[in-house]
């Protein structure tokens, strides 16, 4: 049929390449001794993330602190260039560098609320430890907000015709998105621990 599908929202999966074992126990640890460390961090969580831990509000750089988290941006870096590549995005005399990099633990219980990202291009998360049945990604239609008068869809649309797609979290993985799609975790409820390293990339 004569249909164009205009103004798609692209979402890109992929697993980091080589073994990457090594790299998430070394991850791991890192993440609990900034834990441990960042008392601030903890405060912080209390009031914002009840349950669980993010660096969010205290140690957004890691990567410019730890040579493991600067391994991960190193790693990272070559997935940015081929979603910015399918975004063609014209970035002449520019680059896409990461701005921001932070913990995110959640325990039984911990969710994280539907949020974007202000002031970046693209973000995303790589996953470190993801327990049996631990909570998906979840992203939001951005066009949510305007469907007036529309009706409700059938019970298996495809992708591109659902409001809400989500994602499982899966250890070694990496999703990223452009920091404008607003997405969410729903509480965790795998017994274990749910670890993830969240990061934005800006190009000004």
């Amino acid at each position: 049929m004569p249909i164009d599908a205009c103004f798609p929202t692209s979402i890109y999966r992929a697993g980091l390449t080589g073994e990457v074992g090594e790299l998430n126990a070394a991850l791991l640890d890192e993440c609990r001794r900034w834990r441990a460390l960042d008392r601030a961090g903890r405060e912080w969580s209390a009031a914002n993330y009840p349950g669980g831990y993010t660096s969010y509000g205290s140690l957004c750089r890691l990567h410019r602190m730890s040579p493991v988290f600067a391994d991960l941006e190193g790693r990272l870096d070559r997935h940015v260039r081929r979603f910015a590549k399918h975004l063609e995005f014209d970035l002449t005399d520019r680059s896409l560098t990461m701005t921001d990099c932070w913990i995110n633990m959640m325990p039984r219980g911990t969710a994280h609320g539907l949020h974007l990202h202000p002031l970046s291009t693209v973000s995303g998360t790589y996953y470190v430890k993801t327990p049996k049945g631990c909570s998906r990604l979840k992203f939001e239609d951005p066009r949510l907000s305007r469907f007036m008068a529309a009706p409700p869809r059938v019970a298996e649309p495809r992708p591109e015709n659902r409001t809400f797609v989500s994602y499982p979290a899966e250890a070694g993985g990496v999703i990223l998105f452009e920091s404008w799609l607003r997405h969410e975790v729903a509480a965790n409820r795998s017994a274990g621990e749910r670890v993830s390293i969240s990061f934005n990339y800006g190009w000004f």
